[in-house]
């Protein structure tokens, strides 16, 4: 498929359980439209360590908004307050937040992870425990881990399409005649 042309650039924020589909989405849908994925599970492998995992994500993100391209993010999205600063970050280097919320059961999801990950029962219920589900002023595109593919892409597309037609009518408002602005 083409690259994905947005008017403004956005940050799409995946957000969900461990073992929810949030990196299978994510790099499918980067892939789709030849997107930068920043997975910051993939730095797992040079450090365990959480803040200097933080660290290299961040150094990554701050060089992909230099190039004013649209990017997929996933990884350090489990609290209300990292996703609200992650917004204030890209807005203020002139990007578009989008949260994707991926949904699945808890039993999916945590046999799921047991599967791929070294990993205790247990372990999965602390990592779920820290997890704040996105609250309604986030406005979150919601997306079933369960479908397919082209499933959950119509759905973050109706989101990023439906921003722009929005953007569209309310400058043909602007410029029209006030008998035909009135119509509508």
């Amino acid at each position: 498929m083409r690259s994905l042309h947005l008017t403004d650039p956005h940050a799409i924020m995946m957000v969900g359980l461990p073992g929810s589909g949030k990196s299978f989405f994510a790099k499918q849908f980067a892939e789709t439209f030849h997107m930068p994925c920043i997975d910051s599970r993939a730095f797992a492998s040079f450090t365990k360590d959480t803040p200097s995992l933080q660290a290299i994500t961040a150094i990554v993100a701050n060089e992909i908004v230099k190039t004013g391209q649209s990017f997929v993010y996933e990884g350090f999205t489990d609290s209300r307050t990292v996703r609200t600063e992650f917004c204030k970050w890209v807005r203020k280097h002139g990007y578009k937040p989008v949260i994707v919320w991926v949904q699945v059961d808890s039993e999916t999801a945590q046999d799921r992870t047991l599967k791929a990950y070294d990993m205790t029962p247990g372990d999965y219920d602390e990592i779920a425990r820290k997890f704040s589900p996105p609250h309604p002023s986030e406005t979150p595109v919601v997306i079933s881990g369960k479908h397919t593919y082209a499933t959950q892409v119509k759905a973050v597309l109706s989101r990023l399409t439906k921003e722009r037609a929005s953007r569209v009518i309310a400058v043909r408002d602007e410029l029209a005649p006030a008998s035909i602005s009135q119509k509508r």
